[in-house]
């Protein structure tokens, strides 16, 4: 849901599909699709998802730290230059040049067109007057003044941050395999989740374990970011970092060798849990959201159903999201044809209405969403469409609350970029979920089990109504 010309957002997929109501010439190029009639596009991004790394930190809300992919093609994002470049501001000063940059960039793609109700033209008026010694002085007037727009997913990328990005995405450095979130309410950053086989969880790292410090740089102090965590964890292939975890009250230092890390994204199981007959559940586990997900999905539900499986739960708690039609073509594997998806409000007001094109292929097993507060973004637009067309129950707990979507663009002379959201999502009933997130409909508890199906209560288990 970034914008990755690569990825399709709205054109039709075999895993099920749905359609977009927005005329062609309508839409907002930077959310719409790849011209080169390429097929192998979608199909080849298997599970390394080169794009992932770049829509983690942009369309996600708790960050991923999966620092390189190996295995399969990956879908390439792009990284654009602004249309405006550094060189087109005649006798400013360098500094004044990529302030100059930085803010045309914003100009021409943010969403809120009243730029958080201030005077955005007086704003560049008075950065590009200001004389700057160097063009660290400027970078920090990038910031502040990108920061003045009260929305956290724009930003300014420092040139580490924004090839930390880049190198990750185009998967030319390794890590340690750990999924990284933050906890909204003590600030917290931990292990969402840990890679099987990877460097962290073979030298003893587990789910649940607290951020202390990573090669060096303290992070319990509150003012850390996953970011900034996974960018510490990221590096050379054979390099070495030290990480320092707490764990049920105790400091254990761990000492890792950063290796290439392959993401298993979708992986499936028969629960030990029941139906409240004594039919058997088959669990998705989904971990985030590229092209390919809804294929891996619609595979993984053949193969439980050979097992026998008589209901299904989708298992989505931590999934921080990822790009849009993963999302979108896994809730259409479940809905019948002309079933409302998602509506995407671009910063002209123009709305794409995306809704199902055929009958998915899973239309009458009970199917339970389990969801928690750091479901987000792709994974928040899949819940709420299944749940707003009555097709499966939710379960868990509240949901982050991410509604909007970014771009990415870069500035000239290796000044870094500049992260901006462009776009907002609303529900297939027009709910703006932004900040407040999905409701459940039945509470429960399952930050503990790793069966997904264990916590759901079996009279969630219903047949969709007819």
């Amino acid at each position: 849901a970034v914008h990755i010309p690569t990825a399709d957002a709205f054109a039709p997929h075999s895993s099920g599909g749905y359609s977009s109501a927005l005329h062609a010439s309508q839409r907002n190029p930077d959310l719409d699709a790849d011209k080169s009639g390429n097929p192998d596009i979608l199909k080849d991004v298997r599970q390394s998802m080169t794009a992932f790394a770049l829509a983690c930190t942009l369309f996600f809300a708790p960050s991923v730290e999966f620092q390189s992919f190996s295995g399969g093609e990956g879908l390439m994002p792009t990284f654009h230059p602004s249309t405006a470049s550094a060189s087109d501001y005649g006798s400013l000063s360098d500094e004044q040049k990529a302030v100059a940059e930085a803010w045309r960039i914003v100009d021409n793609n943010f969403f809120d067109r009243t730029f958080n109700n201030q005077d955005w033209f007086k704003i560049r008026q008075d950065s590009v007057k200001k004389k700057y010694k160097t063009m660290d002085d400027a970078r920090v007037e990038i910031d502040t003044i990108v920061g003045t727009l009260g929305d956290k997913y724009t930003r300014y990328l420092t040139p580490a941050k924004y090839r930390s990005i880049v190198d990750a995405a185009t998967g030319t450095l390794a890590g340690v395999g750990v999924e990284i979130a933050i906890d909204k309410d003590s600030g917290v950053i931990f292990v969402a989740d840990t890679e099987p086989n990877a460097p962290a969880v073979n030298g003893g790292i587990r789910k649940g374990d607290k951020f202390l410090e990573v090669d060096g740089i303290r992070f319990d102090d509150g003012k850390g970011t996953p970011d900034d965590v996974a960018s510490r964890l990221r590096g050379p292939e054979g390099s070495r970092v030290g990480i320092v975890m707490e764990r049920d009250g105790n400091v254990q230092d761990f000492i890792l060798t950063r290796q290439p890390i392959t993401i298993t994204s979708v992986r499936s199981y028969m629960s030990s849990a029941k139906t409240d007959n004594g039919g058997q559940i088959g669990v998705v586990r989904i971990k985030s959201f590229s092209g390919t997900t809804a294929l891996t999905v619609k595979e993984k539900l053949n193969d439980l159903k050979s097992n026998g499986a008589e209901a299904f739960v989708l298992d989505v708690r931590g999934n921080p999201g990822g790009l849009l039609p993963g999302g979108t073509d896994t809730a259409a594997l479940f809905l019948e044809a002309n079933k409302p998806l998602v509506f995407v409000v671009d910063k002209k007001g123009v709305q794409d209405n995306q809704s199902t094109y055929q009958d998915g292929m899973e239309l009458e097993r009970p199917l339970v969403v389990v969801v928690n507060k750091n479901t987000a973004s792709a994974a928040e637009v899949m819940t709420a469409a299944l749940k707003e067309n009555q097709r499966a129950m939710i379960v868990g707990e509240q949901t982050f609350g991410k509604g909007i979507i970014q771009t990415i663009r870069q500035l000239s002379n290796d000044n870094g970029g500049v992260a901006v959201t462009v776009a907002k999502y609303e529900t297939p009933l027009h709910n703006n979920i932004n900040k407040s997130g999905i409701a459940v409909d039945v509470s429960a508890d399952c930050t503990s089990n790793e069966d997904a199906a264990i916590c759901v209560p079996t009279s969630a288990f219903k047949k969709p109504s007819s």
